[in-house]
């Protein structure tokens, strides 16, 4: 087994059916797995779900907590500046909340962030050092070194 993975990325939402809509607005098409208390959308080789926030303290043991947003991010990698733009049109068209609207960035490539309803950060970038797979997967570079 290959210890540094992720299979399944877990946001926990305050209102399901509201985030289910937000999602779909984004052209994200839920998976026949989903659940009328969890959603999820298949992604390339892995899952995200969606999750009540109440109901995902309790899965983790900790009922009653309360569950923060906002401290990491979630991001998509494009092959052009063209299709970032693009794809933060539709977070803003689907009732995204703008973070920072797509920009060249110091380190050479072209990114923006983008909030859902529930405060969950997205980038939308272009990383001219990290180009992508045809179907749209990133594997990182070898060093140089």
């Amino acid at each position: 087994m290959t210890p540094q993975r992720v299979t399944l990325v877990t946001l926990g939402v305050k209102d399901l059916s509201s985030a289910r809509r937000f999602y779909a607005r984004l052209g994200w098409q839920e998976h026949g797995e989903s659940q009328p208390d969890i959603a999820f959308f298949q992604m390339h080789g892995a899952a995200l779900a969606l999750f009540g926030q109440e109901n995902l303290a309790v899965d983790q043991g900790r009922v009653g907590a309360v569950l923060g947003t906002g401290a990491m991010s979630l991001a998509q990698n494009f092959a052009t500046e063209a299709e970032v733009d693009a794809a933060f049109a539709t977070a803003m068209a689907a009732g995204a909340t703008a973070l920072k609207a797509p920009e060249k960035v110091f380190w050479g490539g072209y990114s923006g962030y983008w909030a859902d309803p529930d405060g969950h950060v997205w980038e939308m970038a272009m990383n001219p050092f990290w180009p992508l797979n045809a179907d749209g997967t990133l594997t990182l570079p070898e060093s140089a070194t």
